[in-house]
């Protein structure tokens, strides 16, 4: 038997212009059989978009109750290529909207296609089964924003549509887990006294930032959780492969970084975001999740110790001012700005009340 357990709560589904009243359901599944009541049970990895709608309302929010939305997983062309995706209304976006005449192009690359070991298969290839919703051997196939919509074998963007259907770059049907690293320290002047903004009078927080090689934007470095892997595992290795170039080092000099690293990454720190990523790489069957979190060296001596160098998929990496005039990929920006409110440091120069969209 299906059991639901029900809260309401208000969301923003795309196509209001205000939030709505929806109930948030849990559900159970009791082992007794009850008279009257439809005993046919349907996989978690395979429940339709009808069964489940009546069910889970879109999920627009993380584990941090964050609304997510799309707008650079709307953006033409698909990076890397000169794929057009199909326009979607921003009305549209939400799979609640009925839109019987959309017609999403289907596109993955063939970097994808040649089959890394990255990636997965195509859905049809014999012999993969995927197992969605669930941890799949070494691959996390769970969404760190709940369970998700699997329609005609594909997974379902649980944010709404975004004109491609097929994985384009994305390397899994469905989540595609990264890890971003948020390292940041206070701004300060040659006497080593924090540098507070002559506006705000709060102090300055800077981070490390990336300008990733592919797309020429800046970044927080990290990247692709490796299948087995930890996130906390990621979250050092790809610092040291972007920020600090490890790859290129000697086993003795690795061995050092490691050591000054290890101080950074074993003090206390905070989860900034963990959820969907508004990605221009996303997908209708593919997208993006990551888990950002801040270490901070509140003196800066530990960072003093680290030369950056840029690294695998970085092309030059710096210390940068935090303020709301960044333009930072995906969703990296929203991320930055959370730090700052964490930490009481300065973002904007508006000193009026914040607005919120």
């Amino acid at each position: 038997m299906l059991l639901l357990a029900g809260a309401l709560r208000a969301v923003t589904v795309p196509g209001f212009s205000r939030a709505v009243a929806v109930f948030s359901f849990t559900v159970a599944l009791s082992a007794q059989p009850v008279p009257g009541v439809l005993q046919h049970r349907p996989p978690l990895s395979n429940l339709s978009a009808n069964y489940w709608s009546h069910l889970h309302p879109v999920n627009m929010f993380n584990s941090y109750n964050v609304k997510s939305y799309h707008s650079k997983a709307l953006k033409s062309p698909y990076p890397g290529s000169d794929v057009e995706r199909s326009l979607v209304p921003e009305d549209k976006v939400g799979w609640l909207i009925e839109w019987k005449d959309y017609n999403p192009v289907e596109y993955t690359a063939m970097s994808v296609l040649a089959g890394p070991n990255w990636a997965d298969p195509q859905i049809n290839d014999k012999g993969f089964s995927p197992k969605f919703n669930e941890r799949d051997g070494e691959v996390e196939r769970k969404s760190l924003n709940g369970l998700y919509v699997v329609e005609n074998g594909r997974p379902r963007n649980p944010v709404g549509r975004t004109g491609l259907t097929g994985r384009g770059l994305l390397g899994r049907w469905g989540p595609n887990h990264a890890a971003d690293p948020v390292v940041t320290r206070w701004k300060r002047d040659g006497s080593g006294n924090k540098v507070a903004h002559p506006v705000t009078g709060k102090n300055i927080l800077q981070f490390v930032a990336i300008k990733r090689r592919d797309c020429g934007e800046w970044a927080i470095p990290g990247g692709m959780v490796d299948p087995g892997e930890k996130i906390s595992t990621t979250l050092k290795r790809e610092f040291e492969e972007e920020a600090l170039n490890s790859l290129q080092k000697s086993p003795e000099e690795k061995a050092e970084l490691e050591k000054q690293l290890h101080k950074l990454f074993s003090q206390e720190h905070f989860v900034v975001y963990r959820g969907y990523v508004d990605d221009p790489r996303n997908t209708d069957n593919a997208w993006m999740e990551t888990e950002a979190v801040n270490y901070h060296d509140e003196t800066g001596e530990t960072m003093d110790n680290l030369p950056l160098e840029a690294g695998d998929d970085a092309g030059i990496v710096k210390w940068v001012d935090i303020s709301e005039k960044l333009k930072l990929y995906a969703s990296h920006s929203y991320f930055i700005k959370l730090v700052t409110e964490k930490r009481g440091a300065h973002w904007s120069e508006d000193l009026g009340p914040e607005c919120h969209e």
